[in-house]
């Protein structure tokens, strides 16, 4: 049995990857159900890295070259990754109008966990 710093470290390296891979996965799940309940085409996307992006959009009814811009953005420092968080809340807005909902929700997707409610309820909530 390993004791001290190292253990410690390999354990909770574990236990965010596990966390990490379960966010991933509720996150594939909520998009792939709104996909089907908003009539868009090839759910199975919202598994797929980068291709969840592209569904996005297509959930959203914006230009698909948007997908583009938002992982073009991410190479520039700080402020790319500003700017795509922000076209990331454009979309969820857009998303969010398609179910029925206010898009002001989108905008709580900024907020650490609260962003895991957001879609969730997007998803999973019946007007």
């Amino acid at each position: 049995m390993v004791y001290g710093m190292p253990g410690m470290l390999g354990w909770m390296g574990g236990f965010g990857f596990f966390v990490m891979i379960a966010a991933y996965v509720y996150f594939a799940l909520a998009l792939q159900t709104i996909a089907k309940k908003t009539g868009t085409e090839n759910p199975w996307l919202a598994w797929i890295p980068f291709a969840n992006m592209y569904l996005m959009t297509q959930i959203a009814q914006v230009d698909w070259w948007w997908f583009l811009v938002a992982l073009g953005v991410n190479f520039v420092p700080f402020v790319g990754w500003i700017a795509a968080m922000g076209i990331v809340i454009w979309w969820l807005w857009l998303i969010a109008e398609r179910r029925d909902y206010p898009g002001w929700i989108a905008i709580l997707a900024v907020i650490p966990l609260v962003n895991l409610i957001v879609i969730g309820f997007l998803a999973w909530r019946d007007q």
